[in-house]
């Protein structure tokens, strides 16, 4: 081979192994100013609160005006792991349907955060149902609009990325139980993110009636009540299938308990009390 191929092939070698992801969703979703972006955040940090470890937590992942509260009072009472492994559902229809990135790094205005490629590795050879699959992630808004939160407390934290389309309950709970033997396999500790909204456009009164169904699954560390409750009464909540597989792994991983932390909807930021989304904050513990 030629010395021109050889570094073609290093320099192709190199982007598949570092694959670099970067933020689709900035400027709209949030700030893209790095400055403006930290701003906004610290807004939505709670001064005070006290710092406990969490298996899992539930997340939004809407526009940050309307969301950046119920996800910063999440944030603020978590210490930060060695890795957060992040499930969220698929929006676009790109990839599979369950799929991972095992290597590379997001970039984000303010820093940068790498894969765990150890665990991603655990993860993928403990389940035949996990892709490896880049598409599915680059126009994915739901675990992107997590790292802003993430990168305000730490920049060496790692992350494993995975998005979800709509699959089976067995398959939540095969890919929920193969996590949670990654988890356990390994040295340092992880904290399971699953990113959803509550209902979608629905009226103030119905969100919260339908939303509090779904809650009390949750709080209750019942995967599988949830996925029925979301299903029978047609809650529009986006992420019930990361979660579902969130709560999989965390009743594997021993937790015992779960705490709403806060709960609110779009109209107390617009005013717009007839088209609502809900939103949850929820530690697993």
């Amino acid at each position: 081979m030629t010395v021109n191929v050889l570094k073609a092939l290093e320099l192709t070698y190199w982007r598949v192994k570092y694959m670099i992801r970067k933020p689709a969703v900035a400027g709209q979703f949030y700030e893209a100013s790095p400055s403006r972006l930290t701003s906004q955040v610290n807004e939505f940090l709670e001064a005070g609160t006290g710092k406990e470890s969490a298996i899992g937590i539930v997340s939004p992942h809407a526009g940050l005006m309307y969301s950046g509260r119920v996800a910063g009072a999440v944030y603020s009472r978590i210490t930060i792991p060695g890795t957060f492994v992040l499930i969220g559902p698929n929006h676009t229809g790109l990839g599979q349907p369950v799929s991972m990135m095992s290597s590379g790094v997001w970039n984000m205005p303010t820093g940068e955060l790498k894969i765990d490629e150890e665990l991603a590795g655990k993860l993928k050879k403990g389940s035949d149902m996990i892709s490896e699959d880049g598409l599915a992630h680059r126009m994915e808004h739901s675990l992107e609009v997590q790292l802003p939160f993430i990168l305000r407390y730490s920049s060496d934290v790692r992350i494993v990325p995975l998005t979800m389309m709509p699959v089976p309950l067995e398959m939540c709970r095969a890919v929920g139980e193969a996590l949670a033997d990654a988890v356990q396999d390994s040295d340092y500790p992880v904290t399971i993110i699953a990113s959803s909204d509550m209902s979608h456009y629905v009226s103030d009164s119905s969100a919260r009636k339908k939303d509090r169904k779904a809650i009390d699954m949750i709080l209750a560390l019942d995967p599988a009540g949830l996925y029925k409750t979301v299903m029978d009464e047609d809650i529009s909540m986006c992420g019930v299938l990361p979660v579902t597989t969130m709560l999989f792994a965390a009743k594997k991983l021993g937790a015992s308990e779960a705490v709403l932390v806060k709960y609110m909807t779009s109209g107390e930021v617009s005013g717009d009390y007839d088209y609502v989304v809900g939103y949850a904050g929820i530690i697993v513990r």
